[in-house]
């Protein structure tokens, strides 16, 4: 009935442009796409007819969106975190999602619609991760000095 078929579903709360936001956002990411908009009812809270949530997919990852009002904004403390494959990957989410918004420290952006993300390389995880402390640490110390994440930077952080 419900139609959603994760457990849980991140839900981000824009004033009033999340099907602005929604568009894109599914631009941006491959395998993208918006699978429903509701709309505000007559005697409902918002303007009739005016979008109240888009349900969505971004790279098959299920959202929604809500209009909420300006009583929500978005904070760092909630990002949403892409692991990139390659390097192209990462320069091209980082120019799109930060354009009009903020490039930040250590991999992370505020788009124009306040969201925060963390664009990341794969190997990154595993670099920061790894039991040899050392190595860990040179990665997360390299991470510091970076605004948009290098892969190369990292690895070569890494060993040493």
């Amino acid at each position: 009935m419900s139609g959603l078929i994760q457990k849980i579903t991140p839900h981000l709360t824009f004033n009033d442009e999340a099907e602005e936001a929604v568009d894109f956002y599914v631009s941006i990411f491959k395998n993208s796409k918006v699978l429903n908009i509701t709309r505000y009812g007559e005697g409902e809270p918002g303007t009739a007819g005016a979008v109240r949530t888009v349900r969505f997919q971004l790279d098959g990852q299920e959202l929604i969106a809500v209009n909420g009002g300006p009583s929500f904004h978005f904070s760092a403390g909630i990002s949403l975190y892409v692991r990139c494959e390659t390097q192209e990957e990462i320069d091209e989410l980082w120019e799109k999602l930060s354009e009009k918004g903020e490039k930040e420290s250590c991999g992370w952006l505020k788009d124009k619609y306040g969201v925060y993300w963390q664009i990341t390389p794969v190997i990154a995880w595993e670099m920061v991760n790894d039991p040899d402390r050392e190595k860990s640490q040179r990665v997360v110390k390299a991470t510091y000095n970076m605004s948009k994440l290098d892969t190369e930077t990292l690895k070569k952080a890494y060993e040493g």
